[in-house]
């Protein structure tokens, strides 16, 4: 019994601990809509060290949480631009832009979506 208790408490110990150890980075995109919401949060979920992602699409700002020993705000940033959005002062990447469709380039106006 003193067996299971103990690797309980390692294990919610071990969750804590992992927590603890999440940062946090707010990137400014050029998202307008909500299929945008989609494709950022999406592709933010396929790097690595990243547990969550949220864009608000209201005031363009994507909040990334992430393990700071597995990447870095520059890299995450690196990775909205080469979805094809801007991030903070950095453009996209010319490719990844073009290949957005017309509704998510930002010349286009904010819509629901």
């Amino acid at each position: 019994m003193k067996i299971i208790a103990l690797a309980a408490l390692l294990t919610v110990s071990g969750f804590t601990a992992s927590a603890q150890q999440l940062a946090q980075v707010q990137i400014q995109t050029s998202a307008v809509c909500g299929m945008c919401k989609k494709t950022l949060e999406k592709a933010m979920a396929y790097e690595k060290g990243v547990k969550a992602a949220e864009l608000d699409v209201a005031s363009k700002t994507l909040t990334i949480a992430y393990r700071p020993d597995k990447t870095t705000p520059d890299a995450l940033r690196r990775a909205v631009q080469a979805t094809g959005y801007d991030a903070d002062t950095q453009p996209a990447e010319a490719r990844a832009y073009q290949r957005l469709p017309e509704c998510c380039q930002k010349d286009a106006a904010p819509h629901e979506e």
